[in-house]
This record gives C-alpha cells, structure tokens and sequence, in this order.
C-alpha cells in the first residue's frame, strides 16, 4: 500500500488540507476545537499572515528598504531575524528593543498590510536614531525626539490615519498628531513622573526634532 495513504484511500495531502481548511473555519466562526486549540490557531494564523507580510515589505516598499540602507551605512545590517513577528498583551502594535536591537511586531494587532509598514517604519527609526545619535531612551529629552521623528515621518499621522483613530483636522493636523503621540510615548516611559513632564519635554525638543528629518529629505 502506498505510504502516503490510509486504509480508507484518503492520502495524507487530503488529510492535511482538510485540516487546514478546518481550522480556518474554526477562526473565521469560533466553532469547532477547544477554546485553546481555537485560540492556537488564530495566534498561528497571525503570525503566518505577519511573516508574509513582512516579506514583502523587506522587498517591495520603497521606505522600508529606503530604511534598511541607512541602517547599514550607519552600521546596522537588518535582517528578517530583527524584525520579529510576536504575540503581544497591550494595544501597541509593535516596539523597538534597543537591548536586543529588533523589532517587535505585534502580529495580531496589525489591521492590514499598510499598518505593518507605518509601524516597521517608526520602529525602524528608532533604531536608527539609536544607532546613529546614540540614544539614551532613560533620558527623557533623547527619548522624546526619536518619538516626534518616529511619529512624523513613518506615516503614522497621515490624515488617513488619524481618521481611523477617530481624529478629524485640518489645520496642522500633522502636528497635533505627532506631539499627542510623542507625548504618551515619553509619559509610559517609566522615568518619567507624570503628564505634565511628557508635555515640557516634547515641546523643549519639539523645533531642533520636528525639522530633523534625517534619513530623508522631507516628511514621505
């Protein structure tokens, strides 16, 4: 008898094929498996659909690979193993280690594949700035800039954006983005003591950081 076949005649290939499709019937409905085999699969299903779209931004988005270049002038080499697809708690959809030098990619809360490219875009200039103005991300003031940098010029506050989030502007809307985010980012920050001290830090730094726009020549 062939190897790759039961006793009943069903090949393996149409085995595990009706499995797949099993299983995606089971995140699409809910129904089917166990509660902790359901939530397996989405978690698997996530981070399949964050590998593949990371893929293809590494070779077809221009910034990205715009990106990937200045790193590697500055030293910094990226590969895929930096940019790294994981499950995460919080409502962040990914972050910059400067310990390990990767980036995080919280694979289930990435909406589409234009969302994966903003957020490897913001972590991406973290990373530069880390390498190239050498950071400090426990001093407030460092950490502040690389967040008005991160949010202004990796698409984060596109007005397209901001509409999804539930903010409607039209004068310096760009700006207003840029500063909210900046500050909330520094006020997690766990060196920091409060609001107050969020909102003085990023506007100190706001001018010089604002008008850096390095690696590019303009805000994309």
């Amino acid at each position: 008898m062939d190897s790759t076949s039961s006793s009943s005649g069903t090949s393996t290939s149409d085995v595990s094929t009706f499995e797949r499709w099993r299983r995606r019937f089971s995140i699409i409905t809910g129904l089917g498996g166990t509660e902790e085999e359901r939530a397996a699969d989405l978690e698997a299903h996530h981070h399949e659909k964050c590998e593949r779209w990371k893929r293809e931004l590494m070779t077809y988005s221009p910034a990205v690979v715009f990106m990937f270049k200045h790193l590697k002038l500055h030293g910094c080499d990226v590969s895929s193993g930096d940019l790294i697809c994981v499950p995460c708690d919080s409502n962040r959809s990914g972050g910059f280690s400067p310990e390990a030098g990767a980036v995080l990619l919280c694979q289930s809360k990435l909406m589409s594949k234009s969302h994966m490219e903003d957020t490897i875009m913001h972590e991406l200039i973290h990373m530069y700035d880390h390498v190239k103005f050498k950071v400090d991300w426990n001093n407030l003031r460092h950490h502040a800039c690389s967040e008005i940098r991160a949010n202004s010029l990796s698409g984060d506050c596109r007005w397209s954006r901001e509409v999804m989030r539930g903010f409607l502007g039209f004068s310096k809307q760009h700006q207003e983005c840029v500063r909210r985010r900046a500050v909330i980012s520094v006020r997690a920050n766990p060196a920091c003591p409060d609001e107050a001290t969020a909102e003085r830090v990023v506007n100190e730094v706001w001018d010089s950081c604002f008008n850096d726009t390095r690696p590019f020549d303009e805000i994309y």
